[in-house]
């Protein structure tokens, strides 16, 4: 079985490259092909990144691994690369997270300690209390004394656990619009009831704190089955905590029905001080035009629900799978191709923000910025970003590519600049040709984006081969361009107001977690 998967996986290979060849591609591109179809480096960085290090939380030690990681991967391949620090951020290391319920009958539970979140000093055991739906102010004042000592759940309990599309796929139709108008109310209710509080979802946890809880608990489920998100903790003293949808319920029932569950609660972690934030940037020189650049963009940062392998891993991989190829198999750029992995995007774009703002003289010079931050997929949308030209080079560019890569890549000309979600905003922003390569999702954000399902496993590596091509072919034809692409910025369309929207301006990044608060 095994000889007859490798035959087959080796004549489909052997076929795909036959037919990108039948193309009468560029030979430089046809090399990019074969050399990323048949020599492929990406499951390996994958094991040593995602396995072996692990997620890069910024301000982790395992966020400094990384980045000698990748300076040493880069350097591996004959690529200069350099770590470049912007600032400081709360330094912290996760531990070991044990949470069990002993009444009223004995169960492991699935939970998680936020990022950031305070360390227990020891194991300790304590009831549970559901926070309940308030109608007034005045009746959370009364419940608030009644969480000294306890853990509290402060989410909403979820009376439906099977995701909307199982229940529009196997139930009645009643039933489906039952359980859909169901949450909407019940999710409208739970958010009014925070809001008569008084207090948001973030300052109600340090409320709770100032009270005497003992710990905080959250069930930031997706409506996917088995996935949270895991965020930062709001908390400062007590542990905060994510417990998963199916254990969350189980609690909050128990609580609510008058039955006290008690959970004992070990969450191990280390508050080290501060940590330096920093991007890592690869450089191959250009041989023509030095002062000239092109940059493959990506986050390398992520949270640590998981291994961050979707977000961004996946991103992270494709660039450097495509700066490999490029110093392999194109020796003679032109203009200096930069890979830039930038730390805190979560943040608020934080490494990719302070880049811009330190280095104008590589920003006035800049070819064409191409970010890859949304999963898994391949590449199927390009939005022109708002440049009024960007028509007439990406579409030339885009020629280049294999049939297979650019036949279901949708395009967006002139299309919109954007304002935020990822790096290249930040240089777009600064008036740069910044172009997100926007992937079939996959169910990412649902499921991966940010949730403790964002593992190794969900990494489809034949889309992302197809993404370093592209990725490869792009940057060549950028850099064979005899000049700089325009940069005219089209004329921006009115707003639902009437009012004419504005191009996003350039933001400088957060250099330290003084005044962070997700």
């Amino acid at each position: 079985m095994k000889l007859i998967n490798t035959l087959t996986y080796s004549t489909l290979l052997l076929s795909s490259i036959a037919i990108h060849a039948q193309e009468k591609l560029n030979p430089t591109v046809q090399n990019f092909v074969n050399e990323i179809e048949t020599n492929s480096q990406l499951e390996k960085m994958s094991v040593e990144l995602l396995d072996g290090i692990g997620p890069r939380l910024v301000g982790t030690p395992q966020m400094d691994q990384a980045g000698d990681w990748a300076i040493k991967t880069l350097k591996s391949w004959g690529i200069d690369a350099r770590k470049e620090e912007y600032g400081t951020w709360k330094a912290w290391e996760r531990g070991l997270t044990h949470v069990d319920m002993t009444y009223p009958r004995l169960k492991s539970i699935e939970a998680t300690q936020l990022a950031w979140s305070p360390a227990t000093k020891k194991a300790f055991t304590a009831d549970v209390v559901a926070m309940p739906l308030f109608k007034t102010k005045a009746e959370f004042d009364a419940w608030l004394p009644k969480v000294k000592g306890k853990i509290v759940l402060i989410t909403q309990n979820q009376r439906y656990g099977r995701s909307d599309y199982q229940y529009k796929e196997f139930g009645r139709e009643e039933l489906y619009k039952k359980v859909t108008e169901t949450r909407k109310a019940e999710a409208e209710a739970w958010a009014n009831s925070i809001k008569l509080t008084g207090y948001t979802n973030n300052t109600l946890p340090e409320v709770l704190e100032q009270n005497g809880a003992a710990a905080v608990a959250i069930s930031n489920w997706t409506g996917i089955m088995g996935a949270n998100r895991i965020f930062g903790a709001k908390t400062k003293k007590i542990p905060m905590l994510d417990i998963s949808n199916e254990d969350y319920g189980l609690l909050y029932r128990l609580a609510e029905s008058g039955t006290t569950p008690k959970l004992t609660v070990n969450a191990e972690s280390k508050h080290n001080g501060t940590a330096k934030t920093f991007n890592i940037v690869g450089e191959i020189k250009g041989k023509e035009k030095p002062n000239e650049y092109i940059i493959l963009s990506a986050h390398f940062d992520s949270w640590d629900g998981a291994q961050g392998a979707t977000d961004n891993g996946t991103g992270t991989i494709t660039m450097l799978e495509t700066i490999r190829t490029i110093k392999k198999l194109y020796p003679n750029n032109k203009r200096t191709i930069l890979i830039c992995l930038w730390g805190s995007e979560e943040q608020g774009l934080n490494g990719s923000r302070a880049f811009v703002e330190d280095h104008p003289e590589i920003i006035k010079n800049t070819q064409a910025v191409f970010n890859q931050d949304n999963g898994t997929g391949r590449v199927v949308n390009i939005n022109g970003s708002g440049f009024e030209k960007s028509y007439e080079y990406m579409t030339h560019w885009l020629a280049a590519t294999p049939n297979s890569v650019r036949s279901e890549i949708k395009t967006d000309f002139p299309g919109m600049p954007s304002g935020g979600g990822s790096d290249h905003a930040s240089f777009i922003a600064a008036g740069v040709p910044a172009f997100g390569l926007s992937s079939l999702h996959w169910g990412y954000f649902n499921y991966t984006w940010h949730t403790n399902k964002d593992t190794y496993d969900k990494i489809v590596f034949e889309e992302i081969q197809n993404n370093a091509i592209l990725t490869a072919t792009l940057t060549m034809m950028a850099d064979q361009e005899k000049e700089l692409v325009n940069r005219e910025k089209r004329a921006l369309p009115t707003d639902k107001e009437g009012k004419t929207v504005e191009w996003p301006e350039v933001k400088s990044p957060q250099r330290n977690s003084e005044n962070y608060l997700k």
